[in-house]
């Protein structure tokens, strides 16, 4: 499936956020919740390079694992493959990703919301990076809710969480060796 998505970093609390996303007409799916990802790779991080990422994610007792492929040419929207089914056993999943020659390479963790708008799916992403509204969908639809919550194609972010995660990271480690 090819999927197409941004992110908008938020200033205003999820709560407000979500009210916003719900006075534009959408519909809550599934409420706040708690997910850990862990990024598989092979050694010298083949797919890393590629751009590529195989993804075990645990939603409490269920888990998914996610193939998402290299991203295509776009300036304003993180357009690529991904594929995912859920998996009746993770343990055994690690075994067979581990048999493979994958290994964790990356784990982080969130707090999610689901929202939809149409055939438009949104999401209020709580993050250590900050908190995002993410957008799935045809990219008219992404422009044209957006726009409803008044966030311009400017703000509009193609990074993935590793990328956001570790950007904040060495944002919070450079102002720890800062005195005031």
């Amino acid at each position: 499936m090819l999927e197409i998505e941004v992110k908008i970093q938020i200033k205003e609390n999820p709560k407000e956020a979500a009210e916003n996303i719900l006075k534009q007409g959408a519909v809550l799916v599934k409420n706040r919740y708690f997910e850990e990802n862990t990024l598989y790779d092979f050694p010298g991080q083949i797919l890393t390079k590629k751009q590529q990422a195989v993804r075990l994610r645990k939603i409490g007792k269920r888990s998914y694992l996610t193939f998402k492929g290299s991203p295509q040419k776009s300036r304003r929207f993180k357009i690529r493959d991904e594929y995912e089914t859920e998996v009746k056993n993770a343990s055994q999943l690690k075994k067979i990703l581990k048999s493979l020659g994958l290994s964790p390479s990356y784990t982080y963790s969130k707090y999610r919301a689901v929202y939809k708008y149409k055939k438009l799916k949104i999401f209020i992403d709580e993050t250590q990076a900050g908190n995002f509204i993410e957008f799935e969908g045809q990219r008219s639809d992404i422009v044209r809710f957006a726009r409803s919550m008044n966030y311009a194609n400017s703000s509009f972010i193609t990074k993935d969480y590793i990328s956001l995660l570790e950007a904040s990271k060495n944002i919070h480690d450079d102002q720890k060796g800062t005195e005031p």
